[in-house]
């Protein structure tokens, strides 16, 4: 998971919009926003998307 990747999952986090384990609305609103390496990311690798959201480390 690169620094870009984390700094877009803060920035969807910190916006409140979505529910940081509503994959699917993570997605939508990082769409939104231009994050595609975060929706991309989301879609490759889940797992470690939730271990990062529950545990904040990679």
């Amino acid at each position: 998971m690169t620094d870009k990747i984390k700094e877009q999952i803060m920035a969807i986090r910190d916006s409140g919009k979505a529910n940081m384990f509503d994959t699917k609305a993570v997605q939508y609103f990082a769409n939104e926003r231009d994050f595609y390496e975060l929706v991309i990311f989301i879609e490759e690798h889940p797992s470690d998307y939730l271990h990062f959201i529950t545990t904040g480390r990679d």
